[in-house]
């Protein structure tokens, strides 16, 4: 648990007898919060935005109340996900009259909204509470909401073009800001937090932001990409006191194929739908994750972790990092960016293969169509993660709304992947993949020095977390390379799978959500590797 520092000030009044109507009313009431310093935009008297850099601007977060009557009082301060988890827990019998507590986080507190809970339970026993246990929060009577803030910033849109002007979305109270460019993956540094993101920094030096008009509301600069390759990069921006704040960007190719023929599409919608970046300030992230009313995630927003993609470190950059250290020549797409291409054929006159490295879980229907047409010309697809294609959604403008999933749509994802999406544990069972028949596809096992039923995952620990496997709709011929067996109990086995069409496509899915970011690590590298020999041969 991260340190917090906090104070409260109290002051104690004699109770008066109490009424019996004064009795059935709540022992503490108007709750408001402030930061003790001039508003962030958007705050109101439940919401107040702080910024604990040790500056005295926006330090602390001063939560007042009343008190009817005398009454034991708990704040609890949390952070949330699904759910809230207290990371303080502050408690006091207190008289009637109006109190103050003032919480002053610690400087490295991570950047988001708090959720601030209060009961209070009198004498007679009678409590009440104010903060919503789950996000259903309109069941609730409202807590505070504490945002602290660090440097908030997000590209509008996930995917640009070299040359383009984008729009850069950015809310922090520093006075100045350094803004650098860096292409994520080709560098060699081993990340292993969620809140960093590693890269080769883009010549062209830093650029200097005078941020001083707007440390009381974001404001939102253009900013032209560099004529770049296409590929992941990130903006990083720092500010004077040491805050570090990311955006990530994905730069499309100006022409399909013309520098590879192998293309890799980033799950930028994925990214987004495991955002619990709360930008409406209740205390709950704006993700259909985090409960039901929330039925759309923005495309448009900054990333919670101080601007890194969910889950980038583990699932994401070990594939990327493989694809550069290893001197392969690729593209790079996002999701967004199948808005632009028509038909499968556009793609199959560009690519010979097309490699999902992460975990594309929401598809709309264009893209589905489009890879589904390209499979049906004998492109080549390659799933390094598991439970791909799963949920049909719609987009409206950069806002994604979740409709049902794909199977339920009358088009089974295993009869385009070959295998999929079965069961998930969080994680907290993983396996060993038991390799299977090698004769059935032996260029698969070549150099791994793995036979019929060895098992590989040892030096990661296992496989799991979300698997999938074959279904009745998966196409004749499909081989189950590997497989977990009974990983979440009987029948529930992760499968690896590769198909072949009478047209000429090749077709691999790993099985296991995990498969991707083991990619630095043997022999899942060499295992890569046959794959794309392959596969990236038309």
């Amino acid at each position: 648990m991260r340190r917090l520092a906090v104070c409260a000030v109290v002051s104690f009044a004699v109770a008066a007898p109490a009424h019996a109507s004064s009795l059935s009313q709540p022992a503490l009431y108007g709750l408001r919060a402030s930061n003790g310093s001039t508003p962030f935009a958007g705050d109101t008297p439940l919401l107040t935005t702080v910024s604990p850099n040790g500056d005295g601007f926006r330090d602390r977060a001063l939560i007042t109340f009343r008190l009817r009557r005398v009454a034991t009082v708990t704040m609890d301060v949390t952070q949330t996900l699904k759910a809230p988890h207290v990371v303080y827990t502050l408690r006091a019998t207190l008289g009637p009259g109006v109190h103050q507590f003032t919480w002053s986080p610690a400087p490295n507190l991570e950047p988001r909204t708090y959720l601030v809970r209060f009961a209070a339970v009198d004498r007679g026993g009678r409590r009440v509470t104010y903060g919503a246990p789950d996000a259903f929060v309109d069941r609730y009577r409202p807590g505070v909401v504490v945002r602290v803030q660090g440097i908030d910033a997000g590209f509008t849109k996930p995917n640009a073009l070299p040359g383009e002007d984008v729009r850069l979305h950015i809310a922090t109270d520093e006075p100045s800001l350094t803004l650098r460019l860096f292409r994520s993956g080709t560098e060699h540094v081993a990340t292993t937090v969620p809140d960093v993101m590693n890269g080769v920094e883009v010549d062209g030096g830093p650029l200097l932001l005078d941020w001083t008009r707007w440390r009381s509301a974001p404001h939102t600069i253009t900013y032209r990409v560099p004529d770049l390759p296409s590929g992941l990069y990130f903006v990083q921006l720092t500010g004077p006191d040491g805050r570090v704040g990311y955006a990530p960007l994905v730069v499309r190719p100006v022409v399909l194929g013309e520098t590879s023929r192998v293309l890799v599409v980033l799950p930028t919608n994925t990214w987004q739908a495991y955002n619990f970046q709360d930008v409406n300030g209740d205390g709950y992230g704006d993700t259909w994750y985090a409960g039901g009313p929330n039925e759309t995630v923005d495309l448009g927003r900054a990333y919670l972790d101080r601007g890194v993609p969910p889950h980038f470190d583990h699932y994401d950059l070990p594939v990327l990092h493989w694809l550069y250290w290893t001197g392969k020549k690729v593209e790079f797409i996002s999701d967004s960016d199948f808005d632009q291409i028509a038909t499968g054929d556009e793609l199959a006159r560009a690519y010979d293969l097309i490699v999902f490295e992460g975990h594309e879980e929401y598809v709309l229907p264009h893209e589905y169509d489009v890879i589904q047409r390209y499979r049906d010309l004998g492109g080549n697809l390659m799933f390094l993660s598991a439970n791909n294609f799963f949920w049909r959604i719609a987009k409206r403008g950069q806002v994604l709304e979740r409709l049902d999933e794909w199977r339920q749509a009358g088009r089974p994802e295993a009869a385009l992947i070959g295998t999929q999406y079965r069961a998930n544990d969080d994680g907290q069972r993983q396996g060993l993949f038991v390799v299977g028949d090698t004769a059935q596809a032996p260029w698969f096992w070549d150099g791994t020095g793995l036979t019929t039923g060895s098992t590989f995952g040892q030096y990661i620990g296992g496989y799991g977390i979300e698997i999938d496997s074959t279904t009745a709709q998966s196409p004749p011929g499909t081989i189950v390379l590997a497989q977990i067996p009974n990983l979440y109990g009987a029948g529930l086995t992760a499968q690896m799978t590769y198909y072949e069409t009478s047209a000429g496509a090749k077709v691999f899915a790993a099985g296991a959500l995990d498969f991707g970011g083991s990619a630095a690590t043997w022999p899942a590298k060499r295992l890569l590797t046959n794959l794309w020999t392959h596969l990236s041969v038309p």
